[in-house]
């Protein structure tokens, strides 16, 4: 697996949807970086695009909020002083025949702080541990954690708090069995986790 990060991001526009396919409807108005329509730190939106025998394109961004604040969100702080309610995230997925790439782009977190972050099970919740174990493409039974056998984005944010993120894999997820990106407080295998972002990761050529 190859991961590489970097710093500024290049302006705030929304992204645009990965040429993999169709695209299929979308879903919410406001863009990754905070000038959409909407307002309010719980506003997400989601993309998703296919085409029969050749992949799928994924797109979802958010805003962290805390967990039962009075816009919901889809993206969970645990941690304002690392993820500040407001702060965004962008996760695009492309899966096809010879694997798959998850990208992923932050803004309006902690400055110059090194983050782990990992593909994990189940969808997040006000609890941190309930998003599951990271999300495993061999299971094993001793729950190693192995950047080979899953997804990891860790990243480390520039001076003005953003970064973006990819990796790929040549394997891809079941489906279903992929729900979330977990922020973690150190990179690594493991640590705290201080924000995470429920995503309907789409698998391929895996039931």
């Amino acid at each position: 697996m190859a991961v590489t990060s970097a710093g500024v991001l290049a302006g705030a526009a929304a992204l645009g949807l990965l040429a993999v396919g169709a695209v299929g409807a979308a879903y919410g108005t406001s863009d990754a970086s905070g000038s959409g329509a909407r307002s309010g730190s719980g506003s997400a939106g989601v993309g998703v695009g296919a085409s029969a025998g050749e992949g799928l394109v994924l797109r979802v961004h958010g805003r962290f909020a805390p967990p039962g604040s009075f816009v919901p969100s889809t993206a969970l702080t645990y941690d304002r002083t690392l993820v500040p309610a407001g702060a965004w995230i962008v996760v695009e997925q492309e899966a096809g025949r010879a694997g798959t790439v998850v990208r992923a782009r932050v803004g309006g977190v902690k400055a110059g702080h090194a983050f782990g972050a990992h593909v994990h099970t189940e969808p997040c919740d006000a609890a941190p541990d309930q998003a599951g174990p990271h999300y495993r493409h061999h299971a094993d039974p001793a729950g190693v954690a192995e950047a080979a056998n899953e997804v990891w984005l860790d990243f480390t944010t520039d001076a003005t708090g953003q970064a973006t993120v990819e990796a790929r894999q040549d394997w891809g997820f079941r489906r279903g069995s992929a729900n979330s990106l977990v922020l973690h407080r150190e990179q690594g295998g493991a640590g705290a986790r201080v924000a995470c972002f429920t995503i309907p990761f789409g698998g391929y050529g895996t039931p």
